[in-house]
């Protein structure tokens, strides 16, 4: 039988996180994936279309009561025992990976945000949590500015990029009522056409994204930039995908952005490589 490490792994490969993860000690990069795995199953959970609305609700709520300190074991007895062992490893407050379940569970309830506060508090639960728990991973210090600024700015730049794909297949609306009335766009709109006001819509998300990943930088701390190298990896592929979407108009309704693997290695590398030597230099 497959073992959880084993399981957790197999769920972290793929993704950007997976190629990022490269740089970390061992110890440290297993923790991840473990933490990876967990993030991954609650998101499935959220997203399921082969489960009741109904199951999806109990299965994360019994997530979010374990979590909390209750007896239930959900899913993967032997995952969920490792995983709260590298909650304890890492002294991961609870109310952090209970905050992620809480925005997956906001995923349930039909993805309608009125204003921008409303939106950030999903993103704060869905990303910037995520942050501040691999922010301990990697062994930052004194980095929550940093962790949270960042996960906002990597959230927004998932829901710019699959903003089309998500309402085409899950009906979700990520953008605030409020600001799309202002620009006159009726949502969805964006699904299979470029609306009026799109233009001037999408500049304004784009400079607003761009001052969470200026603010993560400015909130990173000299000393921890070595121990963030994996984040700031993310901090570059992330970056160098918004800015590819705003030079191409944000086309979400006809274009799937990416990079390709070589780029993103690249990116990575850079941003390793920047990051030892401003601590060099600090030092």
């Amino acid at each position: 039988m497959e073992d959880a490490q084993t399981w957790a792994l197999t769920r972290c490969k793929g993704s950007n996180l997976a190629l990022a993860l490269g740089v970390l000690p061992t110890e440290r990069r297993r923790a991840m994936q473990v933490f990876y795995a967990f993030c991954r199953e609650v998101d499935d959970l959220a997203d399921e279309p082969g489960l009741s609305i109904e199951s999806r609700r109990a299965r994360l709520r019994e997530w979010r009561e374990f979590l909390s300190g209750g007896t239930v074991v959900p899913g993967r007895p032997g995952f969920a025992s490792l995983l709260c062992e590298v909650f304890s490893l890492y002294e991961v407050p609870a109310e952090w990976p209970v905050e992620i379940v809480r925005g997956c569970e906001m995923d349930l309830e039909g993805c309608r945000y009125r204003t921008w506060v409303e939106l950030r508090e999903y993103c704060y639960r869905v990303a910037s949590a995520v942050g501040l728990i691999s922010a301990r991973i990697f062994g930052g210090q004194r980095c929550e500015g940093y962790a949270e600024a960042l996960g906002l700015a990597l959230q927004m730049t998932n829901i710019l990029r699959d903003s089309a794909e998500d309402y085409a297949v899950l009906g979700r609306v990520y953008f605030p009522e409020e600001e799309l009335e202002a620009f006159g766009i009726r949502p969805g709109a964006w699904a299979s056409h470029m609306p009026v006001g799109w233009e001037g819509f999408m500049q304004f998300q784009l400079e607003r994204t761009r001052t969470f990943y200026e603010s993560a930088v400015r909130q990173l701390p000299a000393g921890q930039r070595a121990s963030m190298v994996a984040a700031e990896g993310m901090r570059a592929v992330y970056g160098e995908l918004l800015e590819v979407m705003a030079r191409d108009g944000f086309r979400v309704w006809n274009r799937r952005y990416r990079l390709g693997i070589m780029r993103k290695l690249w990116l990575m590398g850079c941003a390793s490589l920047s990051a030892l030597r401003r601590r060099g230099a600090s030092e």
